[in-house]
């Protein structure tokens, strides 16, 4: 750990050196001619435009809050395969593979197959389940070529998303398909990556009509376990989508987009039995299939004022097939929203944006004998509006936002979640910013309908001595309070130049109201000629905690054909129980990695080839017994011709295999993340 802090402050460092030397060797620091200040100025005015913040384009200098943005460019310079993946380089963020399949991402900690205080949009659209609290990650892609960028928000964004948006959001933006005319073709190979590929194809419906269609599939082989055997992960997905964009009068926008897909794969799972040695592992086979269309029409009264009308709905069907003690388990959500929002200039220092919302989820659950929803179809709305208010104090100086959420959902009922954000901007080239915001965690299903009859399973003399076996049962509750959030923030962004920038954010988050698991008292069963002990338990809100950090990203052009990246995250959560006889109440304190570092290198060898390397360092994760571990991703690229592009990809290369997280949903053994290594064309045309 020592080691990777001094590469961290030895990076710094040099990013800082003798900063006036630089100048005197390159014009770009050399600002004394008017002409270069003109072109000082313009890099300025160029820099990268957030929408998630606020729901509204704005330049990344004018945001008070950690944002980070990935580009359609850098991902395709990364090489990835998937949008995890292309996430691995954001500050503050933890992304780990559980299996082939599944992943663990969440914002500050908290982290968790499904993460349940992480809110992921795409182009809008809300992918938050509501039966687990998470996102279903194996199920929510998109055509990589066709991602404009990759917005992520670090603290709440509940004022302007709403409830769910707790410690961030993600927001998946792909480009209009009036920039993807023309057709593209991928396709690649390898050990890991079996085989993928997809083609998109783009063009013009009459005057200011654009359209594209593409379909994409891939296949991934299965992980190993640190017992070699076979993990059941394998996987493999099928989808296809259409996006058209439309300016019909010069002031009225229209977009309509849609996907479909279907995959099959699997995982590992220790199920409890009442026999030595007390659990049997158990190959689960997982489909799911599902599809969405999004509408939105977007009129500009003025340069000043436009209002946006969009509308949804989705579907998604899960299901896991067990043996026969264990059948199958199958979930089918759908999902119709609708979102009005109006962005107007009140006066000449206050811009306001206000709306209104509404979504209706209709679900239905086959419960297995062991997982039961009861009732197994729930239906629920929620209704919504937000209102803020960005209120210049200070003319390109000192900037306040005022803001809430206002919403009523089926479990907790009303809610309110406001913020207050303070931006200063005492020179065109620094920027700091504070914030204090409330948001919340509402109810699942899970917590609210839930009953698993055999959680887990106990050997004898585990208790107390001469107690026999025991199986513990769990229960939702429908007093399930929300789990709260008042997080505290600032931040401080510093651009020398378009070469060299500067990003750090620290911030204090306090909870209330954290899940626990409660137990009860034992009672004795006979089952035939079995006897045990049944251990009710019950989801409560017993817990309180704090979570501390820091987070920091260098970005320098060292030359203008070789650029670095480098971020820190530290992280440190506290725990305390109220009142809970759970065991495991602190655990979250040593389920996230405290340290975490990058340095993401790209250059421009020749002027068709192209050498990107990654280097990733994640500390130690105590409460799973996962050792930190330093992994190196390199991509080599080749253009040979003008529209074709040949890459080698080598990820996790230091490592035969190391695990990154575990199956803490479920009973689920270790498993290992692999090297890997694929090649890829990329076809123009």
């Amino acid at each position: 750990m020592r080691a990777v802090l001094y590469i961290f402050l030895i990076t710094v460092s040099i990013l800082f050196s003798d900063i006036s030397s630089l100048a005197e060797e390159n014009p770009l620091f050399d600002i004394d001619t008017e002409a270069e200040l003109l072109k000082e100025i313009d890099w300025l005015q160029q820099e990268a435009v957030i929408f998630s913040a606020s729901r509204r384009e704005q330049k990344l200098s004018k945001v008070p809050a950690a944002v980070f943005v990935i580009t359609g460019e850098e991902i395709r310079r990364m090489g990835v395969t998937n949008i995890p993946d292309a996430l691995r380089t954001v500050p503050g963020l933890q992304v780990a593979q559980i299996n082939s399949m599944a992943q663990a991402i969440s914002v500050r900690g908290e982290n968790n197959r499904f993460s349940n205080k992480l809110l992921v949009l795409i182009d809008g659209r809300s992918v938050y389940t509501p039966v687990f609290s998470g996102v279903f990650w194996h199920t929510k892609d998109v055509m990589l070529e066709d991602v404009e960028r990759i917005e992520v928000i670090r603290g709440p964004g509940a004022t302007m998303w709403g409830a769910n948006a707790v410690n961030g959001v993600i927001n998946i933006i792909t480009k209009n398909a009036k920039d993807t005319s023309g057709g593209i073709a991928v396709a690649g190979t390898g050990d890991e990556e079996k085989g993928f590929g997809s083609v998109r194809y783009g063009g013009k419906i009459g005057d200011n009509t654009y359209y594209r269609a593409y379909v994409k599939y891939f296949d991934r082989d299965d992980f190993t376990m640190s017992s070699n055997e076979d993990s059941n992960d394998e996987w493999r997905s099928f989808q296809g989508g259409f996006r058209i964009d439309a300016d019909l009068t010069g002031r009225d926008f229209f977009k309509l987009q849609g996907d479909i897909y279907e995959g099959a794969g699997g995982e590992v799972q220790d199920l409890p039995t009442l026999t030595s040695p007390y659990s049997f592992r158990s190959n689960v086979d997982a489909g799911f299939s599902g599809g969405n269309i999004l509408g939105q029409w977007k009129h500009a009264y003025s340069d000043t004022s436009e209002i946006t009308l969009q509308c949804y709905y989705d579907r998604t069907v899960e299901q896991y097939d067990f043996i026969d003690s264990y059948p199958t388990y199958k979930q089918t959500i759908e999902t119709y929203d609708l979102d009005f929002q109006h962005r107007f200039k009140l006066n000449s220092r206050q811009n306001l944006t206000w709306g209104i919302g509404f979504r209706y989820i209709d679900d239905d659950i086959n419960s297995s004998p062991n997982l039961i929803f009861d009732p197994e179809n729930r239906e629920t709305e929620l209704y919504s509006a937000f209102i803020q208010d960005e209120i210049s104090l200070i003319e390109k100086r000192l900037q306040l936002t005022l803001g809430s959420k206002f919403e009523y959902n089926d479990y907790s009922h009303f809610e309110i979640q406001p913020n207050a954000r303070l931006l200063w901007t005492p020179h065109e080239r620094h920027t700091l910013w504070t914030s204090i915001s409330r948001a919340v965690r509402t109810p699942s299903r899970y917590e609210h309908d839930m009953s698993a009859l055999h959680s887990l399973s106990l050997p004898p003399d585990s208790l107390f001595a001469g107690s026999p076996v025991a199986l513990v049962s769990m229960e939702g509750d429908e007093g399930f309070k929300p789990e709260e959030l008042t997080a505290y923030e600032a931040g401080y962004r510093y651009r020398h130049s378009e070469r060299l920038s500067l990003d750090m954010a620290v911030f204090y988050n306090d909870y209330h109201n954290l899940q626990t698991f409660e137990t009860g008292e034992p009672s004795l069963t006979i089952s035939g000629s079995s006897a045990y002990l049944l251990i009710p338990g019950f989801l409560d809100n017993e817990l309180e905690g704090e979570t501390y950090g820091i987070e920091l990203s260098v970005q320098w052009e060292v030359f203008p054909w070789w650029s670095l990246l480098s971020s820190y995250s530290y992280l440190l959560i506290e725990r305390h129980d109220k009142d809970s006889n759970d065991t495991d109440a602190e655990a979250e304190e040593r389920t996230s990695p405290r340290n975490q570092f990058t340095l993401k290198s790209s250059m421009a060898l020749l002027e068709n080839i192209e050498l990107d390397t990654i280097l990733r360092y994640v500390d130690n994760i105590a409460f799973y017994d996962i050792d930190s571990y330093v992994e190196a991703d390199i991509r080599i690229g080749w253009t040979p011709a003008k529209n074709l592009e040949l890459s080698l990809v080598g990820k996790n290369l230091l490592d035969e295999s190391h695990p990154e997280y575990i199956n803490s949903t479920f009973i689920a053994p270790l498993v290992e993340v692999e090297r890997s290594i694929y090649g890829k064309v990329t076809w123009k045309f």
